[in-house]
């Protein structure tokens, strides 16, 4: 709950202050309680009361809040393919495909001795398949660079005591380490975010998918939105004053 809170009035603070979209990925400070800060290792923080404070480099943005995390983790262990995921299709607007039906679970937490192993190498494993190396080397990197938080958000300094290995490197060729390089590089596509959230909100606020013929709009909305530096304001408002909200069908939901 109080993971949850925190990302609720980190966004409504965003939108009250009519920040800039991309902000959402570099802002320093969060609202946090004092059970959040415990399990964020920031000292002084007493009560139940949740405060503005400056976070630590590695908790900047919504990729170091417990929440955003969690939720990409599975239940006993954390997910790269997850966090990959989360970014591609909530920040770059590149969804990857679902895996195809026949494609076996090839995640294993042992290797051929029984011996454990860390959840990279068992995904780098089943990358070895053709067939799923396709998405996950899509995916893969960006997650591998947030090892050092585990299923729950928390700092952590190795797996099982083997150290983490935060480097990797995207499709492109450009290189990755840790949770600092996930954001160095998300902010040279900061209006690639920005489309992303105007979509998104164009989706929430016409209640269906984005069509081919809504793009026109969606262009101008976005265009419009990134001569204003990208800021909450411009982005819905351009939704609410575009064709494809004005003229809605009557009894469309």
């Amino acid at each position: 709950m109080s993971m949850r809170e925190e990302t609720e009035r980190f966004i409504d603070s965003m939108l009250r202050d009519d920040r800039p979209i991309p902000e959402l990925l570099s802002a320093n400070y969060s609202f946090i309680n004092e059970r959040l800060a415990r399990h964020y290792l920031i000292p002084n923080i007493v009560g139940n009361r949740f405060r503005r404070v400056t976070m630590p480099p590695d908790r900047v943005g919504l990729l170091g809040q417990g929440s955003i995390l969690l939720v990409t983790s599975q239940a006993n262990r954390t997910s790269p393919v997850l966090r990959g995921k989360f970014i591609l299709d909530n920040i770059l607007g590149a969804p990857v495909p679902p895996p195809p039906p026949n494609v076996a679970n090839g995640f294993k937490a042992e290797n051929e001795a029984g011996t454990p192993v860390t959840v990279r190498e068992a995904l780098e494993k089943h990358r070895a398949n053709p067939v799923c190396a396709n998405c996950h080397a899509r995916m893969d990197p960006w997650g591998f660079a947030l090892e050092t938080f585990d299923g729950i958000g928390a700092q952590r300094w190795d797996e099982g005591g083997y150290e983490i290995d935060t480097t990797s490197v995207l499709l492109d060729g450009t290189k990755l380490d840790g949770p600092s390089g996930v954001r160095k590089v998300l902010a040279s596509k900061s209006d690639q975010f920005a489309n992303t959230v105007s979509e998104k909100l164009m989706v929430y606020a016409l209640g269906r998918p984005v069509e081919y013929y809504d793009r026109p709009a969606l262009r101008k909305v976005t265009k419009e939105a990134a001569a204003r530096d990208n800021r909450w304001s411009s982005v819905i408002l351009g939704v609410v004053n575009s064709m494809p909200f004005q003229y809605q069908m009557k009894g469309a939901e």
